[in-house]
């Protein structure tokens, strides 16, 4: 095998990794359940106790 080849499947094999390891951290990140939204700011909650 040339110098070439042996580069380009390297190359290959950590693209797979990283497309792989993206995958995963997606899928971890998804597992976590629904989005909350932000609190409410707190000074319109202070207009009701005035």
């Amino acid at each position: 095998m040339g110098r070439s080849k042996i580069v380009a499947i390297i190359t290959g094999a950590i693209a797979l990794l990283l497309g792989f390891a993206y995958l995963l951290l997606v899928q971890l990140l998804d597992f976590r359940g629904d989005m909350v939204p932000a609190p409410v700011d707190v000074s319109m909650w202070m207009s009701f106790w005035v």
